[in-house]
């Protein structure tokens, strides 16, 4: 689960007010709100690279390959709750216990998560989210957009992220400087996780962002069986194109 869930209620309600003036009769059909996305993009672009960016990289700097690995497998771990969940919701029983296994499993013999016996045991992890389990209930994916801090997202994804919040253990701990602690030190470590992966960016930033976002969800929605997943190899390429007859619903 990511920090970016914290203020997804209040995003939510920010966003659809914004998008419904922003029609436009050219527009992309994933991205018919694209004025006020972009608006909130050059925000949200802003924001990561004056202060999020540069703490990540400290982070990334200071902080050893084992200590990251195991911050993101705490985290990961964590997550493992809200997959359990949804793919019970979504009845997908072998993935419900695969992920629970995980969950038990790492949080025993892997010392709270730090360390994923799990993944040496054969039990791959496959995340599942609300806005997940709505497509598998038949919910449309609605249009592409961009909240304040949180990013890009599709409104059906969107519209799961109070569900994702309520499933996030993190939610739950009491003491205020430590849950926000908490989600302070995921984000960075997720940030940190994304400096690599920012050369393969080309061309116009924000349609680029966005498309890799739709082909790589769409992948996730329908469990890969829609073709090969372009985050799993980084293969974009100059030319990269985002094909929307491939990823249909």
């Amino acid at each position: 689960m990511k920090m970016t869930k914290l203020l997804a209620a209040a995003c939510v309600v920010t966003a659809v007010s914004g998008c419904a003036t922003q029609g436009q009769t050219d527009a992309n059909p994933d991205d018919p709100w694209e004025g006020y996305n972009r608006k909130v993009f050059a925000f949200n672009d802003t924001l990561d690279r004056y202060a999020l960016k540069p703490v990540a990289q400290g982070y990334d700097y200071v902080t050893p390959e084992p200590v990251q690995s195991g911050v993101g497998n705490f985290f990961s771990n964590l997550g493992e709750i809200g997959t359990t969940v949804n793919s019970v919701l979504q009845w997908k029983w072998a993935n419900a216990g695969v992920a629970s296994g995980r969950f038990v499993i790492n949080s025993i013999l892997g010392i709270g998560g730090i360390l994923d016996p799990a993944s040496r045991m054969g039990l791959v992890e496959r995340e599942e989210d609300f806005g997940q389990t709505l497509a598998t209930w038949g919910v449309g994916e609605g249009p592409y957009v961009v909240l304040p801090v949180l990013g890009g997202r599709t409104l059906r994804h969107t519209s799961g992220l109070p569900v994702d919040w309520y499933t996030d253990p993190v939610t739950y701990v009491e003491e205020d400087s430590v849950r926000y602690g908490l989600r302070f030190v995921d984000l960075i470590d997720t940030r940190a996780g994304l400096l690599d992966r920012e050369e393969l960016i080309s061309g116009d930033r924000y349609s680029f962002i966005r498309d890799a976002y739709l082909q790589n969800r769409r992948y996730e929605v329908n469990d890969g069986e829609t073709g090969k997943d372009p985050f799993a190899s980084g293969d974009f390429g100059d030319d990269f194109e985002y094909d929307e007859d491939a990823f249909a619903d």
